[in-house]
């Protein structure tokens, strides 16, 4: 398990209803954005969203290894962190997924008890920090697999949304590498909760708010 659990993390069949969020893509696309921005969007994402749900998740997963666990320093640090309701709503949706899987895995165990102590609903890096720690990866294969998904959650969403060659995405992923593991990095750096990285994207949080109050979409945000 300790080899396969950072692919288990990384893989976007997780059941965990990862496939009804684009990571902004679709309200991108509605505002205009086009398929040759979408490389720039992994850039931007990578520098910013990606860095603090990375380094949220990584502090969860230290959380879960005190005693008692104590989720509660880093859920608000990073709900503080996620201005708009409508991206703080996607998040705590994805959680509870997480955290069904978790409990579906190990309920007993600490880290996951410890979840549903939070009010309201885990954030998604925050239960991501709970089944890292019930999976037993380390902190850099958990910030390796947040960063991960966060490619290829637009990637995959970009083939329904804006289609094109499937190997596109394979390319932007690779290129998007250097700023992965600088995310990655700063990700790691971050040691206690009052340092989180507040870097949401602002264009991210209007699109979202516009977003939300379309009638068809695809997407949860």
């Amino acid at each position: 398990m300790a080899g396969l659990a950072p692919l288990l993390l990384a893989d976007g069949r997780l059941p965990v209803g990862a496939y009804t969020y684009s990571a902004g893509l679709e309200p991108a696309v509605a505002s205009g954005l086009t398929r040759d921005d979408v490389p720039a969007l992994l850039r931007a994402r990578l520098r910013t969203a990606a860095v603090t749900e990375a380094a949220a998740a990584v502090l969860a997963l230290r959380a879960a290894g005190q005693d008692p666990v104590d989720y509660g320093p880093v859920q608000r640090a990073l709900a503080a962190r996620t201005p708009a309701a409508p991206l703080r709503e996607a998040s705590a949706t994805l959680g509870r997924g997480v955290h069904r899987l978790a409990r579906r895995l190990v309920p007993d165990h600490p880290a996951v008890t410890a979840l549903s102590a939070l009010c309201p609903r885990p954030l998604r890096p925050v239960a991501l920090g709970a089944l890292g720690a019930v999976l037993a990866v380390t902190g850099t294969d958990l910030a390796h697999a947040v960063v991960y998904d966060e490619l290829q959650t637009i990637t995959s969403a970009a083939l329904k949304l804006l289609p094109g060659d499937p190997l596109d995405t394979v390319a932007w992923i690779l290129a998007a590498e250097p700023d992965a593991a600088a995310a990655v990095r700063e990700a790691l750096a971050v040691r206690d909760s009052a340092d989180l990285p507040a870097r949401t994207p602002p264009l991210t949080e209007q699109w979202a708010l516009e977003h939300a109050r379309r009638e068809r979409r695809l997407f949860l945000a």
